[in-house]
């Protein structure tokens, strides 16, 4: 597979990570879900941190160039739990990808 062919549906995934972003209504509404929802939701918040960073970024310095707005946390309606979520997927969410790159890597080099 060339280069764009990985490109693209790479871009696409960050799109529907970017997606599921803090600040949105649904994210609101699912951090009422219950305590599980709401550590679940924390360490999804987490592991999309370094996207939701860069677009954050990018709309303070040019103010609707995306399609919505990004916020790094969701400061309203959480808990505890939503923050031992995030701390837990923000320290996770390298690794994960990191040891799912090296597996990668072992594969093809054989």
């Amino acid at each position: 597979m060339n280069r764009q062919g990985k490109l693209a549906p790479a871009a696409l995934m960050v799109l529907a990570l970017a997606a599921c972003a803090a600040g949105s209504q649904e994210s609101a509404q699912a951090a009422q879900g219950g305590p599980v929802a709401e550590a679940l939701l924390g360490f999804w918040h987490g592991i999309i941190a370094p996207i939701t960073l860069i677009g954050e970024i990018i709309e303070t310095v040019s103010p609707g160039t995306l399609p919505w707005s990004f916020h790094f946390y969701e400061a309203r309606q959480t808990g505890v739990l939503y923050d031992v979520g995030f701390y837990v997927g923000l320290a996770a969410g390298p690794s994960i990808l990191w040891s799912g790159a090296s597996r990668r890597r072992v594969v093809t080099d054989s």
